[in-house]
């Protein structure tokens, strides 16, 4: 019988084939407790499972395919230094040391004592890396069993399956791991029970092109071994055993969309510019240094959002030194031969723990101490990252980019410390390069101030997500309220308008690096709105020139000034901009 599975949908397309179903998440262990004098032997088998899996993945980054999307090396680099992190590593020893814990009963308490950490972080994208933990944690019990050499050999080389019958694969969850695995099998898309839009697995399923649901509840229990399923990567719906009809049609579905994104390649190259010449600017947003590749490839005129929390975060509340971030930023910069690139100093904070001793005392983390609030509270390490940005200057374009300003105490302050930073330079006789300073545009309080925020900087960068999420009065993370996150809102429209005609009044340049800029249904409202300048993920580039390519501004702006006032009338729908 024909059934359906709602999910997130995480990258576009359609995969229609067998399932193959991955094992369920297996974190269930038996507990006992070991006698004193076993607690060496303990410590040992625990610590060989897991130099087991770290070389294991060392392999897998030594073996790695040359047409592996970079993305996933970054990945498996950071499932490596989860796995030597002393917060997990000193936690499991303490466990049985202390606890006399088994192995295993020790490794699951100190993830579930980690887990708590990252469920209390306001950031959905960082509240998600603790699925990466959760896949490490995994990977050691499953080495400890000895079935997890079992399981890929069998996932990624399926057996009885005829060669040219597509394969879909249906799992619990997926490590970035266990998708380079699959690399080069037969799989032609995949669907997962848990994870979210910002999920390592939806990183990397958009990086490797396929389609993807993930977040579809129940799935691995639903579907049976080699049953048919629909993947719809655009709708976020997976198709069970599907009719004939069903099948015919999604299979002329799927064939549009091969012609769509071939004759979308040939916009690579194409300059951004609308049907009335209006010269529109398409970055990339990047997580990585050597996502800097990713976004060349994609034929983006420069990065528009480098996050460097990356480098911030899983080193134990060791922060990194200005070396490890000097050499970084310069790897992103002559990544992108050229090309500007724009880096947002760190947005961490109390809802952001950096090491195991730090607890969330704040009543409402997304309120609290965070991005350039928690920069200002230690200016010696917000200058170590000054200095690495400034010094990466000097191999390239950079713009240097501040989070969630909102008083004048911050800008003041935070000017001050840039020109602290470079004087401190220029005493150790280091070099360094020019950069414009921008402010992000993300709290309402900023949006309203914009006038004083361009006497300031060189550049704005609206945050749409977060700008949304304070409008409102709205956690996007809480699935009790997420229908009332709506890009749409008049509240929402009128200051993105607002803050891009005052760019544009004053002759500074304003970009949105938001989920709107990728969107390639709010392409032609932001460019009546008069924006010049988009950044996205780099698999969404192509999707957005298209739509700027088709665009004309003079018409545009009178449409979209209609569309402002049907929402600030309530009479603004969603099918209204399409």
């Amino acid at each position: 019988m024909t059934f359906s599975i709602h999910g997130l949908a995480v990258a576009r397309g359609i995969a229609i084939g067998r399932a193959v179903l991955a094992a369920a998440s297996r974190m269930e262990v038996v507990h006992y407790f070991i006698e004193p004098d076993q607690v060496q032997a303990e410590l040992e088998r625990a610590r060989r499972s897991r130099d087991a899996v770290t070389l294991e993945l060392q392999r897998l980054q030594t073996e790695m395919p040359a047409d592996a999307p970079q993305e996933l090396a970054a990945l498996l680099d950071v499932h490596i230094l989860l796995l030597q992190d002393e917060l997990l590593v000193g936690g499991v020893r303490q466990w049985i040391t202390e606890r006399l814990y088994n192995a295993e009963w020790a490794l699951t308490t100190q993830l579930e004592l980690v887990s708590r950490q990252f469920d209390e972080m306001e950031d959905e994208y960082l509240r998600e890396r603790k699925a990466d933990l959760e896949q490490v944690v995994e990977r050691i019990l499953r080495h400890m069993r000895g079935t997890h050499a079992a399981d890929v050999a069998r996932l990624a080389t399926p057996g009885g399956v005829e060669g040219a019958t597509p394969l879909v694969l249906v799992a619990h969850d997926l490590s970035p791991a266990d998708m380079l695995q699959f690399k080069q099998s037969v799989f032609a898309g995949f669907v997962t029970g848990i994870g979210g839009k910002t999920s390592h697995t939806a990183i990397v399923a958009r990086s490797m092109d396929i389609p993807a649901v993930v977040g579809a509840r129940g799935v691995s229990q639903l579907v049976r071994q080699d049953d048919w399923v629909i993947i719809d990567g655009d709708a976020g719906v997976v198709i069970v055993d599907p009719s004939p009809m069903v099948l015919d049609e999604y299979r002329f579905r799927q064939r549009q969309i091969v012609l769509e994104r071939e004759r979308l390649q040939r916009l690579r190259h194409t300059p951004s510019v609308t049907l009335d010449g209006q010269p529109i600017e398409l970055l990339a947003n990047i997580e990585q240094p050597a996502d800097a590749a990713l976004a060349l490839q994609a034929g983006v005129v420069g990065v528009g959002l480098f996050r460097t929390e990356f480098l911030f975060m899983n080193r134990g509340g060791r922060l990194p030194d200005e070396e490890t971030q000097y050499q970084a930023y310069r790897q992103a910069v002559e990544g992108m031969q050229g090309l500007p690139v724009t880096i947002r100093t760190v947005d961490v904070g109390a809802d952001k723990p950096l090491d195991k001793n730090h607890r969330d005392s704040s009543l409402n983390p997304a309120l609290g101490l965070r991005a350039i609030r928690w920069s200002l509270s230690d200016p010696a390490m917000f200058r170590t990252q000054l200095r690495a940005i400034l010094r990466a200057a000097a191999h390239g374009q950079v713009r240097l980019l501040f989070p969630m300003l909102a008083h004048w105490s911050e800008i003041r302050q935070t000017l001050a410390q840039v020109q602290q930073a470079r004087a401190e330079l220029d005493a150790r006789g280091l070099g360094y390069g020019p950069v414009q300073l921008g402010a992000m545009i993300e709290v309402p309080a900023a949006a309203l101030m914009v006038r004083q925020f361009l006497a300031h900087f060189d550049f704005l960068s609206i945050g749409t997500n977060d700008l949304i999420q304070y409008t409102l009065a709205i956690d996007r993370a809480d699935e009790a309220v997420a229908e009332l996150y709506d890009p749409l809102h008049p509240a929402v429209l009128r200051l993105v308008a607002d803050v891009i005609a005052e760019g544009a009044r004053v002759g500074k340049p304003v970009c949105v690096c938001g989920e709107m800029a990728g969107d390639a249904s709010m392409t032609r409202l932001l460019l009546g709105l008069g924006l010049r300048s988009f950044s996205m993920q780099p698999a969404q580039t192509l999707t957005v020139k298209q739509e700027v390519l088709r665009a004309d501004t003079r018409k545009l702006t009178s449409w979209a000034a209609q569309l402002l006032e049907q929402a600030e009338s309530g009479q603004l729908v969603a099918a209204s901009i399409a």
